[in-house]
């Protein structure tokens, strides 16, 4: 029986009661700290004003709500919320609680009602704050992403997705750089699990399709489009699919809307350089060698060992899939407690494809660790499952290998 069956085997969830915990701590403080900025972001109506305060005030200790409403997701998440009816935000896993506060926050600002709100992104400014300093700064900056020598070129462009992972609007504890991201060869001390030179391998032989499951608009999401963009004109990859939310999640997670704004900008950058960027993703876009997807399942509460058969059947057409991101990552974890040398190839062998997982460390859950290595980073740097600092390249390719062996 292999680890995607063995659900009796699975350690206990990362939970929101947990004392002293960062999951505790996203409830407490980040996600009243993220209704007040949506408050102040936008110019809503009393009405809304007044459910965003009941919804604040359910968080610090009433009993979670249920859904209302004619939405179609609205039975699928009464039903995963059913085991804890009468429970408070506090008592549940914290994975469960923090894609739920978003489905609630919609709900709150009227995002699925008709009506003048309807569509309405709550996070919309500051996406956009976010998009017009990623082009600024690339403007200025960017002159390494436009370096594609094959090793080291290919360093600059998947060093810097991973270190633009820290770009998290959601995460407030956060507070490093991601400019360093550049300087590959100066951050690799940080990398507690580096499989760059097997990514690379796989890539510069070549594949047909590569899958990204996109996390953070604004720099990351450059980031993202510069990487695909130099895979491109080295002749690694024929075809991308980003997977997008299609909704906003997570604060600054993408949606298609925001590929399309941040494209916008860079074709109207007065360095020409960024600007040549912008239209040779443009051309991607009408080429259809750049496809934007959104699939709901992004944006629930369901880990990756339950992906739909539909998105699993999509994803397995992938020569490779790219996850960025501490969300992804968790999700592909279960956001379990598990011993952090536990190999992450036996946790998600249910995974459809060779994937790469690209994140930084904003959680409380790690694995393929050495033996310890997790010991040694603590005594470090006591935060670092939390605090951006450091990331991981873990690349696992057992599919692949399989069908070669057939």
């Amino acid at each position: 029986m292999n680890t995607a069956q063995r659900d009796i085997d699975l350690p206990s969830p990362l939970m929101t009661s947990e004392s002293d915990s960062f999951a505790r701590l996203t409830i407490v403080e980040r996600k009243p700290q993220i209704i007040r900025q949506v408050i102040e972001d936008n110019n809503y109506p009393p009405e809304i004003l007044q459910a965003l305060e009941t919804f604040r005030q359910e968080i610090a200790g009433r009993p979670i709500g249920l859904l209302e409403g004619q939405s179609s997701d609205v039975a699928f998440w009464n039903r995963e919320l059913a085991a804890y009816r009468g429970k408070t935000w506090l008592q549940m896993p914290w994975y469960l609680a923090e894609s739920f506060f978003y489905r609630c926050l919609l709900e709150a600002v009227r995002y699925f009602e008709p009506g003048p709100w309807k569509g309405h992104d709550p996070f919309g400014r500051r996406k956009r704050r976010q998009e017009r300093i990623a082009v600024e700064w690339l403007a200025k900056n960017g002159r390494p992403l436009a370096v594609l020598e094959p090793k080291e070129g290919f360093e600059t462009l998947l060093h810097s997705c991973l270190w633009g992972n820290r770009a998290d609007l959601s995460n407030y504890t956060v507070r490093v750089e991601v400019q360093a991201g550049l300087q590959a060869r100066q951050e690799r001390c940080y990398i507690l699990v580096d499989h760059t030179q097997e990514v690379h391998a796989l890539l510069s032989g070549g594949l047909q399709r590569l899958d990204v499951v996109n996390d953070n608009a604004g720099l990351e999401l450059l980031f993202d489009l510069a990487m695909v963009d130099g895979f491109f004109r080295q002749g690694w990859v024929q075809k991308v699919v980003f997977h997008l939310k299609d909704r906003p999640f997570f604060v600054s997670d993408a949606m298609p809307q925001d590929i399309r704004a941040l494209i916008s900008l860079l074709q109207g950058a007065s360095e020409a350089g960024t600007k040549k960027l912008g239209l040779r993703l443009h051309e991607y876009l009408a080429e259809k060698r750049l496809i934007l997807r959104t699939d709901p399942f992004w944006t629930t509460c369901l880990m990756f060992r339950r992906l739909t058969p539909p998105l699993r059947a999509e994803l397995a057409r992938s020569d490779l899939v790219v996850l960025k991101g501490d969300v992804n990552y968790r999700r592909l974890l279960d956001d379990r407690h598990w011993p952090p040398t536990t190999p992450l190839g036996d946790i998600a062998a249910y995974f459809p494809s060779p994937f790469v997982v690209l994140r930084t460390l904003k959680g409380e859950i790690v694995a393929g660790l050495k033996p310890g290595q997790a010991e040694a980073v603590a005594a470090q740097d006591p935060t670092w499952l939390i605090d951006g600092q450091w990331g991981i390249i873990q690349l696992i390719d057992s599919h692949r290998a399989f069908k070669n062996a057939i």
